[in-house]
This record gives C-alpha cells, sequence and structure tokens, in this order.
C-alpha cells in the first residue's frame, strides 16, 4: 500500500485557540513524535478563529495501528493528555479525514 495521510480538522471551542495551539506544539505532537508519528504540519484557521488542522502520515495501515496503540493506548496518553482535550475542543465536531497523494503530488 502507498503511503496515506490523515487530515484532521478540529473545532476549537471560543477563546481558546492559543492555548490550544500550545497544548499540541508543546505536548501533543512532542509526545506523539516521539512515539514514531510522522506530523508533517500543525494549522490554524486565517480568519476563522475555531478551525485547526494537522496532519499526519503513515507508511502504511499496519504502521498506523502500530502507532495509534503506542499513543492511545498509553498510560500518559489516557491520564494527562485525553482528559484535558475536551477543555479546549468541540471533540464531536472533529472530522478525520484519510487522503492519498495524486501521482504528480510533491507529498507522495
Amino acid at each position: 500500500m502507498t503511503a496515506f495521510y490523515e487530515l484532521r480538522q478540529y473545532k476549537v471551542l471560543p477563546g481558546m485557540m492559543d492555548e490550544w495551539v500550545k497544548f499540541m506544539e508543546d505536548e501533543i505532537i512532542p509526545f506523539q513524535v516521539a512515539k514514531g508519528m510522522v506530523i508533517c504540519g500543525s494549522f490554524r484557521g486565517e480568519e476563522d478563529e475555531s478551525i485547526y488542522i494537522w496532519l499526519r502520515r503513515f507508511e502504511s495501515e499496519t504502521r498506523r495501528e502500530k502507532l495509534y496503540e503506542a499513543v492511545y493506548e498509553s498510560d500518559y496518553w489516557k491520564n494527562e493528555v485525553s482528559p484535558r482535550v475536551s477543555d479546549y475542543l468541540d471533540r464531536d465536531a472533529a472530522v478525520i479525514t484519510r487522503i492519498v497523494p495524486t501521482a504528480k503530488s510533491t507529498v507522495r
């Protein structure tokens, strides 16, 4: 299977964008990278303060499953990270889309 990406779009609660970005950049992204995740980018809406998007790359479905387990089944994630996410996000509004690069894409 070709590598694929996971485009994750979140709705940040009013007034929480700066705190959310700090949480992502200081805690979530470094933790996930330390577990082996490939984080390709982190973005906030230019005009809409409720939009936060990040992009992760996976070499295969098998690798994704292993990384998900390493991150989301860890005690640190369950006890330290996950309980705090709802302070910043409307979890029900999250949209996670798996995408694959086209033949001439520069990120292939």
